[in-house]
């Protein structure tokens, strides 16, 4: 029987920007509040969806550095649903094997939500079906430039061990495919490091329209580049050619 970390690695790691929840709201004349609700719901499916997709790990952008910018009211709004998540979902990721972590900064969150946040990670930590990550107060630039500082007492550093202090962790599987909804068509400051090989799909649907079937379709869009180019993760690194 294969172990639990081959498994792990066969399985793909997929980075979704979850954008569109305000226009979505808009557009049937909702508060954004209720399109950032309804953004919650599709993140249920998505999880419950992922695994059985062969996605092993699912890193969400859930509230960017520069998201602190729009306004008070709806900035309260996310961080009040981001506590209730982290409050009434840890049961359901328990029970389906999902571990969580958050990342992105801690220290700038409202009252009580780093706490919640460190307990939920401790409560899912032995989950083996999925790893979810959500980035929260994340800049992808900014976990760069922490690792550089962090390098720089170092007498040696290879790119793996540098990708360990980019991520936090050990071994982490760069990105296979990230995803963008909305049909904005750019990165926005998510997984620039552990993304640089990274399959790019744009989508015109709103986060709160995307289900399995749009998760599928991008899978299936990855998986028939990765047959035609041979997989673009399993190519070894050659020098850029001189000018």
């Amino acid at each position: 029987m294969q172990s639990d970390v081959t498994l792990a690695n066969e399985m793909l790691h997929v980075g979704i920007i979850m954008d569109g929840n305000g226009r979505w709201a808009t557009r049937r004349g909702l508060s954004r509040v209720r399109g950032h609700e309804a953004g919650v719901e599709t993140i249920r499916r998505i999880v419950e969806a992922a695994p059985k997709q062969g996605i092993g790990t699912l890193t969400l952008y859930a509230f960017s550095t520069d998201n602190w910018r729009r306004p008070r009211a709806e900035v309260a709004a996310l961080m009040t649903l981001l506590r209730f998540y982290l409050a009434n979902e840890v049961q359901s990721l328990v029970k389906n094997g999902v571990r969580l972590s958050v990342i992105g900064r801690r220290d700038r969150l409202p009252e009580g939500i780093a706490a919640a946040i460190a307990g939920a990670e401790r409560a899912t930590a032995q989950g083996k079906v999925l790893h979810l990550r959500i980035a929260v107060d994340y800049s992808a630039r900014d976990a760069i430039l922490n690792a550089a500082a962090k390098a720089a007492a170092l007498t040696s550093l290879t790119r793996e061990a540098f990708s360990q202090l980019v991520t936090g962790e050990v071994g982490l599987r760069d990105v296979d495919l990230i995803i963008r909804t909305s049909g904005e068509k750019r990165l926005s400051d998510f997984l620039l490091w552990e993304g640089a090989y990274a399959e790019l799909h744009f989508t015109e649907r709103m986060w709160p329209e995307f289900d399995s079937s749009d998760l599928a379709e991008a899978l299936a869009s990855f998986h028939r580049r990765e047959r035609r180019f041979g997989g673009l993760q399993s190519l070894p690194l050659e020098p850029a050619p001189s000018l």
